[in-house]
């Protein structure tokens, strides 16, 4: 029963990931088409990079409906903690296409520039790549909220992180739309605005492509969950009466889920059945706090100087939990 209502709650959840994923790669698709043609009509080359930058936006809307129909398959023989790292390896390319497009941008915008400033006369851009940059700040904003509310609520790591990559897009159209206007309004002394804008763009690509490589980097190094987080495992177990000092405690990410480990004591002369029931309780109460896909390993030890009446009460507080799981 509960197996089924796991793969059904699975199921709702990829489902999700993809229908907010299809809804942004459309919205990514036509922007893309409307900002290459206002780029080439408009000749400019901040347009032309936003354009890139939609593309790249695009192909990782595909990486993710991949990538996630992958990571959400279950554990068998060669994946024994299922395959939620794909989902990782989702989020770090994308960081890396950010980071790729943020430098190719960054070489663009500087190569204008310097020939700007060797004699290279640049073009004025036309209304149309006005236009289409204060469009994709609209689209690409509404899309980022839409996208990270979305991801949050699906617990989806590539999710959120193809959020970020809408809202760096609204940021380049930004960017963009300053560089286009000031260049139009200001006059011909003032075209280098242009690529200067592609160019402070591109910094903050680059900058969020960072932040999205860094927490991947971490959990592909099995880096252990924040101090807090393990603070607070530690608190769970300890709220069971009759169980002391967990320690060896080992904890990860593995895609949008928890790998906990961790060593426990109880009275060594209880019944394995009282030590299992405990155990069970707090395996359940665990997964209650961090989700159904939790990985818990529990090894329990002996502790000789117990008293029983703890112990029945540690028995005791197991029993009534399960009771009230079940309920």
């Amino acid at each position: 029963m509960n197996d089924r209502k796991e793969k059904s709650e699975e199921s709702v959840r990829k489902a999700g990931i993809y229908r907010v994923t299809l809804v942004g790669s459309v919205v990514n698709l036509l922007l893309l088409v409307f900002k290459f043609v206002a780029g080439i009509v408009g000749h400019s080359a901040a347009m032309l990079a936003d354009a890139v930058h939609s593309l790249s936006d695009f192909l990782t809307d595909i990486i993710v409906i991949v990538f996630v129909r992958i990571s959400s398959k279950p554990e068998d023989e060669g994946h024994d903690y299922g395959h939620g790292k794909y989902e990782t390896l989702a989020t770090a390319i994308i960081g890396l296409v950010l980071l790729f497009v943020g430098f190719g941008i960054l070489w663009s915008g500087a190569t204008s520039i310097w020939r700007f400033w060797h004699g290279t006369p640049l073009q004025e851009p036309g209304k149309l790549a006005l236009w289409a940059a204060l469009v994709s700040i609209v689209f690409k904003e509404l899309l980022y909220q839409h996208t990270v509310f979305r991801g949050r609520r699906l617990n989806s790591q590539a999710v959120i992180a193809n959020a970020w990559h809408h809202r760096s897009d609204a940021l380049s159209s930004i960017g963009t739309a300053v560089g286009i206007g000031g260049a139009i309004l200001l006059g011909e002394r003032w075209l280098i605005l242009d690529p200067l804008a592609a160019v402070v763009v591109s910094l903050f690509i680059m900058k969020v492509a960072v932040q999205l490589l860094v927490p991947c980097v971490n959990e592909l190094l099995e880096k252990s969950l924040p101090a807090e987080v393990e603070e607070k495992i530690k608190a769970e177990i300890l709220s069971f009466p009759g169980v002391t000092a967990p320690h060896h405690l080992r904890t990860r990410r593995i895609g949008s889920s928890y790998a906990i480990e961790v060593h426990i004591r109880m009275n060594g002369q209880i019944t394995l059945e009282e030590a299992h029931r405990t155990a069970t309780a707090i395996e359940n109460r665990l997964k209650h706090e961090f989700g159904k896909r939790t990985y818990i390993n529990i090894h329990m030890e002996p502790q000789s100087q117990f008293y029983s009446s703890s112990s029945e009460e540690g028995s005791r507080n197991a029993g009534a939990y399960q009771n009230e799981q079940k309920e």
